[in-house]
């Protein structure tokens, strides 16, 4: 883990019951922020999906007061386009939104858009991934539809294996994602409008749901109120 904070978000970007979240992480900037949206997960989707989560974003970033752009990072041809780049570089706080976790996956890794998303870690900036956004970071993402380990992931939660939206999903599916994974691998699973929050000082829980690990020594829920955590 680089020197900065990553937030993985299990649902609700850019929602009012997010606010507390985001302004939890702002306040771990030691600079003015300077906020870079990224829609790339959507990239598959349609035009206007995409501005969707483009304008959503810039209005929750702009009422909470911060200076916030979208850079429109959708494919691998953008996702190298130096411009592009230097321009998710220049800032201190990135949020990737939704979509297709797979996707987002394969345009990310190796790009010159990674390279910078990694720089603002480095330079103890925020980098936060909602839903697909926070799958990508575990060790493994977790292919919903077969209930199956797939890609690789980006490994910033070694261990891990990220599913969002916990608190929506059926009692029966979890089961059947936990049964799918090896011993060696931690189930992450995250409620709405929380946050798991990885520091180099290790993990801490935000905002009004909880966090649960599920592992072959068993299972555990956090919360806000829990003391923070080293391992999962």
């Amino acid at each position: 883990m680089e020197n900065g904070t990553l937030a993985l978000v299990g649902s609700g970007e850019y929602l009012p019951p997010m606010d507390p979240v985001d302004t939890f992480l702002l306040k771990r900037l030691t600079d003015t922020p300077c906020v870079v949206c990224l829609p790339t997960a959507a990239g598959e989707e349609s035009a206007e999906r995409i501005q969707y989560w483009s304008q959503l974003g810039i209005e929750h970033f702009t009422r909470l007061g911060d200076a916030v752009e979208t850079v429109e990072v959708i494919d691998r041809q953008t996702a190298d386009d130096e411009t592009l780049s230097a321009r998710i570089r220049a800032a201190n706080f990135i949020y990737l939104s939704g979509g297709h976790p797979d996707y987002l996956y394969t345009t990310l890794a190796g790009s010159r858009a990674w390279e910078a998303i990694t720089s603002v870690l480095h330079k103890n900036g925020v980098v936060a991934g909602c839903s697909a956004g926070a799958m990508i970071f575990g060790e493994k993402i977790l292919g919903f539809r077969a209930l199956k380990l797939g890609t690789p992931g980006f490994n910033y939660l070694p261990g891990g294996v990220v599913m969002p939206h916990f608190d929506e999903i059926p009692g029966a599916m979890m089961t059947l994602a936990h049964t799918a994974l090896p011993h060696s691998l931690t189930l992450v699973g995250i409620d709405g409008n929380t946050a798991l929050v990885v520091t180099p000082g290790g993990y801490r829980v935000i905002g009004k749901g909880g966090v649960t690990l599920w592992n072959k020594t068993g299972k555990k829920r956090l919360t806000e109120g829990d003391l923070p955590f080293e391992s999962l």
